[in-house]
């Protein structure tokens, strides 16, 4: 199986090195050729256009950041629909709208081409590590001859159904979750803080009792220490994905009033100058109201 692999950024830099390391002829392309050094010296082969990175592929794999970067790569002039073999495929991994995915796999159909979303769970770290949790959905035999390179990426692989969106569904819905969980920890540890108590003793009290996960260890760690520079997603980043949870509630007529909290809280924490540090910043943003700050 030949691949491409398009967006170098900290979670794509450890998922195509993974691919590398497992023997896959792996051709990588990114819009800062720099971003591929360490790729090339392993072993991938650098591609300066992404027609000339997908042109002899049998699947390409985007982890890219944003609807309009991931249709211009797909439709855009030297984009996927005019390079991509015919009966080649395209994963996305990076996080998308529903409205985006729905483009996406018209596109691709009408191309003679087939589509899969397969989202990942999990920071740059645990990518790196092969750790991740990936959620496709495609066309189940696709879906199926795909397992060996998510075997390579993930801990776990789990089916969401032959509807690229339903996978995109259930990545903006773990997300919106996470986002709440930031939310309603920054809050609380502010609470125990205000009242004299100790941040890292609530958050031992937190995890050794009803809330032993990693959403909770790892960023209920990071808000109590204050680790706000732990990249995994930028508050940007953060930012657009509650608004893809917004939209998709939107687009399926219903409300999702907690995600507009923690969207409120990432808006004043990129007013405030933290755009670029992890979205888990939104508990600096209470501490601000709490007059911690």
């Amino acid at each position: 199986m030949k691949i491409a692999f398009l967006g170098l950024g900290r979670m794509g830099q450890g998922m195509a090195h993974l691919l590398v390391k497992a023997g896959y002829q792996l051709n990588v392309f990114d819009v800062f050729p720099d971003a591929a050094k360490s790729l090339v010296e392993a072993g991938a082969t650098f591609k300066p256009t992404i027609a000339d990175a997908v042109a002899d592929r049998d699947v390409v794999i985007t982890m890219l950041p944003t609807d309009g970067i991931l249709e211009n790569v797909i439709a855009g002039d030297g984009g996927l629909l005019g390079s991509m073999p015919a009966g080649a495929a395209h994963v996305i991994m990076g996080t998308h709208g529903i409205d985006m995915v729905r483009k996406a796999t018209k596109l691709h159909t009408d191309a003679g081409q087939v589509f899969v979303a397969a989202h990942v769970l999990g920071r740059p770290d645990l990518a790196a590590q092969g750790l991740l949790t990936i959620v496709p959905a495609g066309p189940e035999d696709l879906v199926t001859s795909l397992q060996p390179v998510f075997d390579v990426l993930g801990k776990q692989t789990i089916y969401a159904g032959t509807e690229p969106q339903a996978a995109s569904a259930v990545k903006i819905a773990n997300n919106f979750v996470l986002g709440c969980a930031i939310e309603v920890m920054g809050e609380a540890m502010a609470l125990v803080q205000k009242l004299g108590g100790d941040k890292n003793m609530f958050h031992k009290v937190l995890t050794d009792g009803l809330f032993g996960a990693p959403a909770y260890e790892v960023y209920g760690g990071m808000i109590a220490n204050e680790s706000w520079d732990s990249l995994g997603a930028t508050a940007v980043i953060g930012l657009k994905d509650i608004n893809l949870a917004l939209a998709a509630a939107e687009s399926a007529e219903m409300p999702l009033p907690s995600a507009a909290v923690f969207r409120d809280r990432l808006l004043g924490a990129i007013a405030h100058g933290d755009a670029d540090l992890d979205w888990c910043v939104a508990a600096k943003e209470q501490n601000r109201a709490s007059g911690l700050e």
